[in-house]
C-alpha cells in the first residue's frame, strides 16, 4: 500500500502537546516493544498509560501480542516512554502513520530510541531464543520507494537526504554486548543484519534463500521505517531482535512458522531481553540539551 498521505508539523505538535498536558513525565528514552515483548513496559515505575485509541492522531494496533498502549514511567532512574505494541505496514497503515509516534517522541524531548522485534533467523549461528543486536538493516520496502520520508521534506525534523550508514549506534551496541557478558547471556547474543519485508505472510523458501545470500541474518516485518525516521530527526538508535524461529531454507525442511510460536518464544526469553534493555537504559548518557523543541 503506497499512500500519499502527509502529516503536518502541527499534527505531530498537537499530539505531543496533548500527551504533555496529560502526564508530568518528560521522556528521555523511547522503547518500542515487538511481538511478545510488551512486558518491558510493566517494569516502569510511576506509570501513566494511555490507550492508543485515546491519543489524538495515533493509529491503532491490530496485531495479537501488541497491546496498543503508550506507557510513561521511570526505568532505572531514566524517564521512558514505552510503546506496548507497534504499527505495521501490513495492517494497512501508511508509513507516515506507522512512524508517527517517533516524531512525537522527538518533540517531547526523547534523545534515544530503543527498538525491539521478533525475527526469524537465517544465520546458522542464530537459534530460537537468541538475541541479535542489530548492527545494520536492509529495508526492502524502502528500496522500492515505500519510505516514510517520501513526499515533501519537513526541514524542522531533518535533512532531505539523511545518511543511514551509522544508524545503529556503535557505542550502544558495544555497551549491550558488555552487559550481555555481565548478565551471563553472551552465549545467546550476537550482532547481525536485520531485513524488513512487507508481510504479513512469512517468507517462501526461495525468498529466504535470496535474503540469506544477501547477507541477512534475521528477517521481520517492522523496525526499519521507525529507524529511518528516528535517524532523520537525530535520535540515537539501538535495535534488538529476539530470534523466535528458524526460517526454512530447504524444500525438505518440514518446519513451518506460526505467530503463536513466535509469541511463545517471546514469553520464554522475555526476562533476559527485559534485563538487558533495563541495564542498557540505566547506563545511557543522555544529552540533556534536547528540550523537545523541533
Amino acid at each position: 500500500m503506497h499512500s500519499k498521505e502527509q502529516i503536518s508539523h502541527d499534527e505531530y505538535q498537537k499530539t505531543a502537546d496533548w500527551l504533555m498536558s496529560q502526564t508530568q513525565h518528560r521522556p528521555q528514552v523511547a522503547i518500542i516493544c515487538g511481538s511478545g515483548l510488551g512486558m518491558l513496559c510493566d517494569t516502569l515505575k510511576c506509570q501513566d498509560s494511555f490507550a492508543y485509541s485515546d491519543i489524538p492522531g495515533f493509529p491503532q494496533s491490530t496485531v495479537q501480542g501488541h497491546a496498543g498502549r503508550l506507557v510513561f514511567g521511570e526505568l532505572k532512574g531514566k524517564t521512558c516512554v514505552c510503546m506496548q505494541g507497534r504499527f505495521h505496514m501490513y495492517e494497512g497503515h501508511s508509513l507516515c502513520k506507522t512512524t508517527f509516534p517517533i516524531r512525537v517522541f522527538k518533540m517531547m524531548g526523547v534523545d534515544t530510541l530503543i527498538v525491539t522485534n521478533a525475527a526469524g533467523s537465517l544465520a546458522d549461528g542464530l537459534q530460537p531464543g537468541d538475541i541479535m543486536i542489530i548492527k545494520d538493516h536492509v529495508n526492502f520496502p524502502g528500496l522500492v520507494g515505500l519510505n516514510p520520508l517520501s513526499g515533501p521534506n519537513d526541514d524542522k525534523f531533518g535533512l532531505r537526504f539523511p545518511a543511514m550508514s551509522g544508524c545503529y549506534d556503535r557505542g550502544l551496541r558495544c555497551l549491550a554486548m558488555e552487559i550481555a557478558k555481565q548478565q551471563g547471556v553472551a552465549g545467546l547474543t550476537r550482532e547481525g543484519v536485520y531485513a524488513m519485508v512487507g508481510g504479513p505472510n512469512f517468507e517462501t523458501i526461495a525468498e529466504a534463500r535470496l535474503l540469506h545470500r544477501l547477507g541477512v541474518d534475521a528477517v521481520g516485518m517492522s523496525t526499519a521505517p521507525e529507524v529511518v525516521v528516528a535517524t532523520h530527526c537525530g535520535l540515537r538508535v539501538f535495535g534488538l531482535s529476539l530470534i523466535t524461529n528458524k526460517v526454512a531454507t530447504s524444500y525438505e525442511d518440514g518446519e513451518s512458522v506460526d505467530h503463536e510460536g513466535v509469541l511463545e518464544v517471546g514469553r520464554l526469553r522475555s526476562l533476559a531481553v527485559q534485563q538487558l534493555v533495563a541495564e542498557l537504559v540505566s547506563r545511557l548518557e543522555i544529552n540533556n540539551n534536547s528540550d523537545g523543541a523541533v
